[in-house]
């Protein structure tokens, strides 16, 4: 199974996200674990995932995430585009 965390600022329209995430993973047989948060929670769930998914918003912190959690997972941020639209 794959754990995947989706960060936004407050952790609410990274909800709506992460329910497309997971119907789309269904729809493809594949299992994964998709949980939204907002980045101030990052820090308590860093261990539990393997890929992170960053908000467009939050671009001005890539590099931040990118220093924190260092080669432990895999990172992607999601363009605007396709944040808004799912």
């Amino acid at each position: 199974m794959k754990n995947i965390l989706l960060i936004c600022g407050s952790g609410a329209s990274s909800g709506f996200m992460a329910g497309a995430i997971r119907k789309a993973a269904k729809k493809k047989g594949e299992k994964v674990s998709v949980k939204a948060a907002s980045e101030s929670q990052l820090d308590e769930r860093i261990d539990e995932i393997d890929y992170l998914l960053i908000g467009p918003h939050l671009s001005y912190m890539v590099d931040e995430l990118k220093k924190k959690t260092q080669e432990k997972m895999s990172k992607l941020q999601l363009s605007h585009k396709l944040f808004t639209e799912h």
